[in-house]
């Protein structure tokens, strides 16, 4: 059964389904429930609906690589390290290059 906090945002992007801020807190979520299909989907809409400073890419090549799902995971980081440096954040790219590094 779903928590409040999920509810709340289901319906939330209900009334608003191109809401990128509810999807990202939906995602959230299901991430720390380890629901990583659920994650991944969430992040996917997410990211069709906003420019990204390269957060979103992480979380989604995690939950991409929980699911066995290595390239399109590979694929993902490296969006985020792009991302990350587009918009200054040198070091969320190193700690996604790391990543792909230890794989």
């Amino acid at each position: 059964m779903p928590n409040d906090r999920i509810a709340a945002l289901q319906k939330m992007i209900e009334r608003a389904p191109d809401d990128p801020r509810a999807r990202f807190g939906l995602a959230l979520e299901y991430e720390k429930l380890g629901r990583w299909e659920e994650t991944a989907a969430q992040l996917t809409r997410y990211l069709e609906l906003t420019d990204d400073e390269g957060n979103a890419w992480g979380r989604l090549g995690h939950a991409l690589r929980q699911l066995g799902r290595d390239d399109e995971a590979m694929v993902a980081y490296r969006r985020g390290i792009a991302a990350a440096r587009a918009h200054g954040h040198p070091t969320m790219a190193t700690e996604f290059e790391e990543v792909i590094e230890d794989w």
